[in-house]
């Protein structure tokens, strides 16, 4: 499962991000500041704002949910056995007479606290060895055999499947929280590598990247000034759709019983539990948590496409074009 397919390759920069972001002709953006240029995305592509305001309220509800939660999420009541949605509760109770709304509340505490974690670890790894593997790739007989080692590594990782393999290592490592993030962060690594790579691969060749070399600037000072801001903007986008694609690969391994043990509220055991009792016409435990999970990862989806549009030159200047135009 490569998610960094679905992206798709950002058009290389040929130009310095200092000089690349700012617009010419009177840029919008230097008229009305970082903040106005956002928004003129926003306008520019209302989608983008219907996935911020999506990941604003999942990240409101997890912060509130001891106030918005109407009962404590892991009180059980077998009088209120499988509840139907009422007036009491709202989207009905589970098999063990745990409010339903008020799980779902909770939920993204702990989704968000593994995917955000697992997704950030995986980047500060993968993004910058990604850089140099590209850098060098080539230079000279013992930095292109280890970039072909560090590459041929990834190739193995991304051979086994995702979900199977995040299943052994939380298999070896426990089933915990931190086993968990682990997991996320591992299989993660090999798409930031690729990413950081395929982009410092179309920029190192560039003329201001020979300038700063002949100038004497030495590899790290090259790779922070000149490369790795340029290259950075898929990587970015990725961040998002990283976080969304780790709270369904968590909820996944809750609901095979590898992940979040019960009964914290959790997503995928919260679809779990309540799967058994769909085939007897209670369907709500199972499919209110899996529309949550559905407009979660969709919501992050679609802010991993602005940050894209926001992170990179050529998109920068194109969205200005437009707002002057407009």
């Amino acid at each position: 499962m490569d998610q960094s397919a679905a992206l798709g390759a950002a058009p290389a920069a040929s130009a310095p991000a200092s000089l690349a972001g700012a617009p010419s002709g009177g840029a919008p953006r230097a008229r009305s500041g970082p903040v106005g240029f956002f928004f003129a995305v926003l306008r520019a592509r209302p989608m983008f704002a219907v996935g911020y305001a999506i990941v604003l309220l999942m990240i409101l509800a997890a912060l509130l949910a001891p106030w918005l939660a109407p009962y404590n999420p892991v009180t059980a009541a077998p009088d209120d056995y499988l509840q139907p949605p009422g007036a009491l509760h709202w989207l009905g109770t589970d098999a063990t007479g745990m409010d339903i709304l008020s799980r779902i509340l909770y939920a993204p505490r702990v989704d968000l606290t593994i995917a955000i974690l697992g997704t950030l670890i995986s980047s500060a790894i993968g993004a910058p060895l990604g850089a140099i593997v590209g850098y060098y790739e080539g230079r000279s007989a013992w930095r292109r055999a280890l970039s072909v080692l560090v590459m041929r590594a990834a190739d193995v990782l991304q051979a086994f499947p995702v979900f199977v393999f995040a299943i052994a290592l939380v298999a070896v490592f426990g089933q915990s929280l931190a086993s968990i993030i682990a997991a996320i962060a591992f299989v993660n690594i090999p798409i930031y590598l690729r990413l950081m790579r395929s982009q410092v691969l179309s920029i190192r060749g560039m003329r201001y990247v020979e300038a700063a070399f002949v100038a004497g600037a030495s590899d790290i000072a090259i790779l922070r000034r000149h490369i790795i801001p340029n290259a950075i903007a898929p990587a970015l986008a990725q961040l998002s759709v990283s976080v969304g694609w780790s709270v369904l690969l968590t909820s996944g391994l809750s609901f095979v019983g590898a992940g979040v043990v019960a009964p914290t509220p959790e997503w995928g055991s919260m679809i779990a539990t309540g799967f058994q009792n769909v085939t007897t016409g209670q369907w709500w435990p199972s499919v209110f948590p899996g529309i949550a999970l559905g407009i979660a990862v969709f919501g992050f989806a679609l802010v991993g496409s602005s940050i894209e549009v926001l992170a990179d030159p050529a998109q920068r200047r194109l969205v200005g074009v437009k707002h002057a135009a407009g």
